[in-house]
């Protein structure tokens, strides 16, 4: 079973899909890995801007910009 790719608390951008609806794209926060068996893992995530969290697959999301340290 692959392991996730992305930690709790990782900033991510979340890339929707053409028929994801209103799923607005943008910057998020890894808030739960989530079990399942599939090789597409999944997370729970809240969006830094609103507050709003959705479970999205690991396949629609990719490494979140970084904060410079200092």
């Amino acid at each position: 079973m692959p392991l996730h790719s992305f930690t709790v608390g990782q900033s991510i951008e979340f890339v929707p899909a053409r028929f994801d609806g209103t799923a607005q794209r943008g910057t998020y926060t890894v808030v739960r890995q989530l079990p399942n068996d599939s090789s597409d893992r999944e997370y729970r995530v809240r969006n830094i801007s609103d507050g709003h969290e959705r479970v999205v697959r690991e396949s629609q999301i990719r490494r979140g910009p970084t904060t410079p340290l200092g």
